[in-house]
């Protein structure tokens, strides 16, 4: 049906064609041609890692296929390029007749002028009953199905050109409002308030780390010991879930550090770095902290310098610092990264202030081809030369580099004086990735079949000596509710600061908007998460137990309170002052 929806917009484009094209008609009609195919190629690529059709607002992260090309390559599949195949016809074609003979004489008779106009207005009106009752759908993925990828393509332009651009009001953006937005209830009494007051805080990003591999054994012997032995002995929340867009990574250091959502379209590094974000590192600065981000990348990789300006940290390490030594992925090893970060923690610890620390772990990345030196484990034949073997692999190595750091943060005394918290920043292995048979080893590894819940569930750990016991807190949290919760535990106020997240110590009801890797108006709810389809009533709910789907459901009142809590948060950041 959708390829149906496809066919008039072919017939506007090849009546211009006859048109306006006197000579070298099949070289137009190539072009054409090669152009619809870059279009379907691209759709595919990118719908096969992020879940959703790609538009044009992606053309600003272009220069990012080069900059990862690995991971970009390891989701191609050899027979995709056939859709490049009658591209190749059509240049053979007049190349072959040409050596077959001297001279050709084709007489076409030109289409008259009075039927391309018929088509042309068919076409036209093909189109708009096409795009018109799909335009309402709030899924993506549904209004292109209907409309027709074409359709879609050039409708997504003229919607974002014409779109209400009316903000709520800065004096309407009240956090009472976000709070009742999302059920949070008054407290009286909150627990654990300033309990870590005047500790380091240290914040650590595993990339690409999912929930699902803190305990899990591969025939006997554990993945993560290091992660698994954290999560024994410290706050373990078990369902907490990653937030990002299509900046990934960075989306994930700026909402953990601002507890604002991402942006709609783009990486929060391309559009609201340009303003005085509030955030963590300001927050901690006022009381005295000396503060520090850490990462092997290049800085200016997703405008990582215009990030960390807007969100105020002290200082940043990048690769000028850590170098290329012991090379994996895009830098330095995890192991260089843990290794040369904590030395400088314990050298910015000798000031006698606190600090806060992020570091972002990076060696297993997309798509998990880290060098036999840094093997950990023997895989099993049946996980050899699958992505999910390479996952587990990698994530093993990663762990593994994190036991030296932490030995080496109990070592030098940091450890009893820091609040610790681990997370991953954003999933490792995208649904929409898999094969047939790596989705039947997801299967055997969880029991279940493996599904958006498993996907965006990322675990967070949090340690605070003398603070924190072995527990599994269940209650739903998100990225976004890490700031809230570093600030009770440090007894730095937010009141006077807007905060899309809650506190997950003292939790109440939670509501997560997901953008990007899932179309508009999807949610993380209580025990769930939903999709929607042309709207609420046609959409569909994940549920974190699949015994438990009855009962498991999202409801309306969520999703219509998720949906106006991304608005007040895209307006109070276009009406932040700019830095």
């Amino acid at each position: 049906m959708t390829m149906l929806t496809e066919i008039p917009f072919f017939w506007l484009v090849f009546c211009l064609i006859e048109w306006f094209a006197t000579k070298r008609k099949l070289l137009y009609y190539t072009i054409a041609n090669l152009f619809f195919t870059i279009l379907y190629f691209t759709v595919l690529m990118y719908y096969k890692y992020y879940g959703i059709i790609v538009t044009y607002h992606a053309l600003s992260q272009a220069d990012k296929v080069t900059k990862v090309g690995n991971s970009t390559y390891s989701l191609m599949d050899p027979y995709y390029l056939l859709i490049f195949i009658d591209i190749f016809v059509l240049i053979a074609i007049p190349i072959w007749l040409r050596v077959k003979t001297k001279k050709i004489h084709i007489n076409l008779k030109p289409i008259s002028k009075t039927a391309l106009s018929v088509v042309f207005l068919v076409s036209i009106v093909l189109c708009y009953f096409s795009i018109w009752p799909n335009r309402a759908s709030m899924n993506e993925n549904k209004q292109a199905e209907g409309m027709g990828i074409l359709n879609y393509e050039i409708y997504t332009i003229f919607a974002d050109s014409t779109e209400d651009t009316e903000l709520i009001e800065m004096e309407d953006i009240t956090q009472d409002e976000i709070d009742k937005l999302k059920g949070a209830q008054h407290i009286e009494e909150t627990k654990y308030y300033a309990a870590g007051k005047g500790k380091n805080v240290i914040i650590i990003q595993m990339e690409s780390f999912q929930n699902f591999l803190v305990g899990l054994e591969v025939d006997g012997k554990e993945v993560t010991p290091n992660m698994n032995k954290l999560a024994r002995e410290n706050f373990h929340f078990d369902s907490f879930y990653t937030m990002v867009g299509q900046g990934t990574t960075s989306d994930a250091e700026f909402v953990v550090n601002t507890s604002l959502y991402v942006p709609k379209h783009e990486a929060a590094t391309q559009k609201n770095v340009k303003k005085q974000l509030p955030s963590l590192p300001k927050l901690l600065s006022k009381e005295g902290y000396t503060t520090a981000t850490f990462h092997t990348n290049d800085v200016e990789f997703w405008n990582r310098r215009e990030l960390y300006s807007s969100l105020g940290w002290d200082r940043y390490y990048d690769k000028s610092f850590f170098g290329d030594e012991d090379h994996v992925a895009f830098g330095a090893s995890d192991e260089v990264l843990y290794k040369k970060t904590a030395a400088e923690l314990k050298k910015m610890s000798e000031n006698g202030k606190p600090f806060y620390a992020q570091i972002i772990s990076m060696s297993s990345h997309h798509p998990y081809n880290i060098p036999e030196s840094k093997y950990q484990m023997k895989l099993p034949d049946r996980l050899e030369d699958t992505l999910v073997g390479r996952y587990i692999r990698s994530q093993n190595y990663s762990d593994y580099a994190l036991g030296k750091f932490i030995d080496e943060l109990k070592q030098s005394g940091l450890w009893e004086n820091s609040i610790v918290l681990l997370y991953g920043d954003h999933q490792g292995l995208p649904v929409y990735s898999l094969d047939n048979k790596e989705r039947n080893l997801m299967e055997e590894i969880l029991g279940h079949e493996y599904g958006y819940p498993d996907m965006f569930n990322i675990p967070l750990i949090l340690s605070a000596p003398g603070v924190t016991y072995p527990a599994v807190i269940e209650e739903t949290g998100g990225q976004i509710d890490i700031l809230p919760t570093v600030a009770n535990l440090t007894g730095v106020s937010i009141a006077n600061q807007i905060h899309f997240g809650e506190d997950l110590l003292n939790p109440g009801p939670n509501v997560l908007p997901m953008r990007h890797f899932l179309p508009s108006g999807s949610i993380v709810a209580d025990a769930s998460v939903f999709v929607p389809g042309i709207s609420f009533e046609d959409g569909k709910n994940y549920p974190f137990d699949p015994l438990k789907e009855d009962e498991s459901k999202a409801t309306e009142q969520q999703y219509n309170n998720a949906l106006d809590l991304l608005s007040l948060s895209d307006s109070y950041v276009v009406q932040l002052p700019d830095k």
